[in-house]
């Protein structure tokens, strides 16, 4: 069952870092991003089971499946591994997030964060590629694919094995093409070279490419005056063959404006500007930061309630901008409400859902020196 690039939408909704209010999803902000998306004629959302705390396949149910036909949009979600111990557990969580999402099935269904270990050997263990394709063919999933941190050597293996995998969604942007952890430029040119399509994750790698040096910016500024610094990132995927959607995490309507903004009379890349992406690559690279893209996996089972990503998002602000005393005042006022960093016990229950490997108990003792 082939997709048809053509009738995809380039941008999608990844429901992932939602607007929050009193400790939970803003609803009524998120109707409205909805509206505004679909109203632009995109209608791809992407959710899982496991973000906002197991929340956001609920948030879709009432942001977008309840209010909108069942068959103006899409709907992807995603089998964890790591929620399952027993075959049985496979059922369980599909039909959970039916329930969840109010839907009878879902246009897209990914096997979640396959990569080199855990996550891959349990989703063999209990032949779950197998289970994909008979809920495809029962009608339950529409499409099947897998979301992937592995190595290139681990891609090459899946796709040799299963044939039957329809897309691949992995992460890629203008920074980790030649990340030694993340190797996307390999990843993007082996999905290319076999024409399967290409779901794209972190394309603005969890914000960090909208936050550049003055001189970057300005760079960006000259060149295209009333666009985004955000929307170069985006740009830069979006120009690249093969690419079915790129999905954006975004959290307030001025988000969703500016990236309709950007899809909307899409213009790829000139080819100076491709040379001042390249200058903004080198210009972060310079600088030493944590490669963090604050899917916040890390902090629902922190038994310290430390909120990592926010963390590591301050140290990277203090060593880009060491005389800058707002990153410390930030930190204040997060302990306020979640552990410190030198709270870490050192369990490693971070580091085991971590897709981008962070060594992240060092990193917090590291913090934890500056910080505390």
């Amino acid at each position: 069952m082939s997709i048809d690039l053509t009738k995809m939408p380039k941008l999608g909704f990844g429901l992932m870092r939602l607007p929050e209010k009193d400790g939970g999803i803003d609803l009524e902000h998120v109707c409205r991003m909805a509206d505004r998306y679909m109203a632009a004629g995109l209608n791809y959302f992407d959710t899982a089971y496991v973000y906002h705390g197991g929340k956001s396949e609920v948030a879709a149910r009432e942001a977008v499946v309840k209010r909108f036909p069942r068959e103006s949009f899409m709907l992807a979600t995603k089998l964890p591994a790591w929620e399952i111990k027993k075959e049985e557990d496979i059922d369980r969580v599909f039909n959970e997030q039916l329930e969840r999402a109010g839907v009878d099935y879902f246009d897209f269904y990914l096997l979640h964060s396959v990569e080199d270990g855990n996550n891959y050997d349990t989703y063999v263990k209990y032949d779950c590629f197998s289970w994909g394709v008979k809920k495809r063919e029962e009608g339950m999933i529409k499409h099947f694919g897998f979301s992937f941190h592995g190595s290139p050597e681990l891609l090459v293996e899946i796709l040799d094995d299963h044939p039957e995998v329809e897309f691949v969604q992995i992460q890629y942007n203008f920074l980790d093409r030649t990340n030694p952890v993340v190797r996307s430029q390999e990843l993007y040119e082996i999905l290319r070279d076999r024409g399967i399509p290409i779901i794209v994750m972190e394309p603005i790698r969890g914000g960090m490419l909208a936050n550049m040096s003055p001189a970057i910016e300005e760079k960006f500024k000259e060149r295209q005056p009333d666009k985004s610094v955000a929307s170069w990132a985006l740009r830069f995927v979006g120009s690249q063959p093969g690419i079915m959607t790129i999905l954006s995490g975004m959290s307030n309507e001025d988000q969703m404006a500016d990236n309709v903004d950007t899809f909307t009379n899409f213009e790829p890349l000139a080819d100076d500007e491709l040379g001042i992406i390249e200058e903004a690559a080198n210009d972060i690279l310079s600088v030493p930061q944590i490669g963090c893209t604050a899917c916040r996996y890390c902090v629902d089972g922190c038994p310290m309630g430390i909120s990592i990503p926010d963390v590591f998002r301050t140290i990277n602000t203090l060593r880009r901008y060491p005389d800058d005393w707002r990153s410390k005042n930030f930190y204040s006022g997060l302990i306020q409400r979640s552990g410190k960093a030198s709270d870490c016990i050192g369990c490693g229950q971070c580091e085991g859902v971590c897709p981008q490997h962070l060594n992240i108990i060092e990193l917090l003792q590291e913090a934890a020196g500056i910080l505390d």
